[in-house]
């Protein structure tokens, strides 16, 4: 046996061994098995980071501000993160300055009165949008299009005649009646609904269900998590309205929460303890919304997506 072939299998050996090696290896892969490096990896965390410090890094700095007491330099060079005596007492201080209480149910009856209403009526006319057949169907649906090109501040002046000529100027009514059924939640709900398959539809037609039946027992219980949308986009945008609550309400007493902060803001302006506290309490609910939701919410980005 020549010297060649004694080292061949003491070669293959070896790469056998850096093969089994490597396959022993952690592999890190996508969602579609595909490898991906370490470098590759470590800039994704680098910017998800980056993407988390400018997303929640604002809200974590007011929540801090609001803990730190009257002694404590929130103006620190380097700026101190953690307080060093954390306290509710600012809290409580907001309570006393302006009826936030007040104002906060005032919004939470508004918010609430929007998520029924944009549920019921985008759920309704979705579903006429998607699975009736009428004429002027696709012109109707053009038309909900159109209308979210349209600014607000185009069409306010026009929405505040409106609302005095119905005497629902200075009430909550008011506040809650433009908003009421959005464009954009409408849309969603049409294409959650065009995602759900004829068939079962048509067996149920079959079976003797009628429009309602239909609708409310077959169509309606598969796009729950649109429905989980809809309510999250409805109660933000009337949590945080700000400009049309302004124009349309003049009675302090049914201010609504965002009106009420800004004129904490502007009386306290330079005590930003006061309106970092101001600014967790409206925020709070936003949150805990979301946490309730979260789960719907995404599932239900995915049966509304814009369908081609």
């Amino acid at each position: 046996m020549s010297l060649a072939e004694k080292t061949r299998p003491a070669e293959k050996s070896r790469a056998t061994g850096r093969e089994r090696k490597r396959d022993r290896e952690p592999r890190i892969t996508d969602e579609h098995g595909r490898r991906i490096r370490v470098w590759e990896l470590a800039l994704r965390y680098l910017l998800l980071l980056g993407v988390l410090a400018l997303t929640i890094g604002p809200f974590l700095w007011q929540l801090s501000t609001s803990l730190k007491g009257p002694t404590e330099d929130i103006f620190s060079s380097p700026p101190k993160f953690l307080p060093s005596e954390p306290t509710l007492h600012n809290y409580e201080r907001v309570a006393e300055t302006i009826p936030v209480w007040d104002y906060a149910l005032n919004s939470l009856k508004v918010a609430a009165a929007n998520v029924v209403t944009n549920c019921v009526g985008a759920a309704l006319a979705g579903y006429a949008l998607a699975r009736l057949r009428y004429r002027g169907r696709r012109v109707a649906t053009l038309v909900f299009i159109l209308t979210m090109l349209v600014p607000v501040e185009g069409i306010i002046i026009a929405q505040f005649t409106t609302m005095r000529e119905l005497g629902l100027n200075n009430t909550l009514v008011g506040v809650l009646l433009p908003g009421c059924v959005s464009a954009l939640n409408v849309l969603l709900m049409r294409n959650a609904f065009l995602n759900l398959p004829y068939e079962i539809e048509e067996a149920a037609f079959v079976d003797g269900a009628n429009v309602w039946q239909r609708f409310y027992r077959i169509a309606l219980p598969a796009v729950k998590g649109t429905l989980a949308v809809v309510a999250i986009f409805a109660f933000m945008g009337a949590w945080d309205d700000f400009l049309w609550p302004l124009i349309v309400l003049s009675d302090p007493s049914r201010f609504t929460l965002t009106i009420g902060l800004n004129y904490l803001h502007g009386t306290f302006a330079n005590d930003e303890r006061l309106v970092a506290a101001g600014t967790i309490i409206a925020v709070a609910p936003l949150i805990v919304l979301f946490a309730c939701l979260q789960r719907y919410f995404f599932r239900g980005v995915g049966e509304g997506a814009v369908k081609g």
